[in-house]
């Protein structure tokens, strides 16, 4: 099982980052794929989740700003995150969407995620 998150930094209010994920078969292949945050007391959030036809879907607190991709062929899933607000701070991880995606015992298994901080 492999989930490596790759991407994250330090950028100011405003700019610009690449998130790239690159996920073992068994969890890409025919799946959806999401990008998830999780800040500290709050509800897990699916920020953007990609079908394997590329039919996508945004939270609300990102529509416009960031977009979902993915390539099948590499079993890679990016986000591009544009017009970053420092509430957009946090920890992004993905993971193959499930219909129980917002339960916490959903999954096993989540790898590192990698870090986002925009500051103000």
């Amino acid at each position: 099982v492999q989930l490596q998150a790759s991407g994250g930094g330090l950028v100011q209010t405003g700019g610009s980052l690449r998130l790239s994920c690159v996920a073992s078969d068994s969890i890409f292949n025919n799946h959806p794929m999401g990008w998830f945050r999780q800040g500290p007391g709050k509800k897990r959030e699916l920020v953007a989740g990609i079908t394997s036809g590329g039919y996508t879907n945004y939270a609300d607190s990102v529509k416009g700003r960031f977009t979902i991709s993915r390539d099948n062929a590499k079993n890679t899933v990016y986000l591009q995150m544009n017009s970053l607000k420092p509430e957009d701070t946090n920890v992004y991880y993905c993971n193959e969407v499930r219909p129980s995606w917002y339960l916490e015992d959903s999954y096993d298994y989540w790898g590192q995620g990698t870090l986002v901080t925009v500051s103000s």
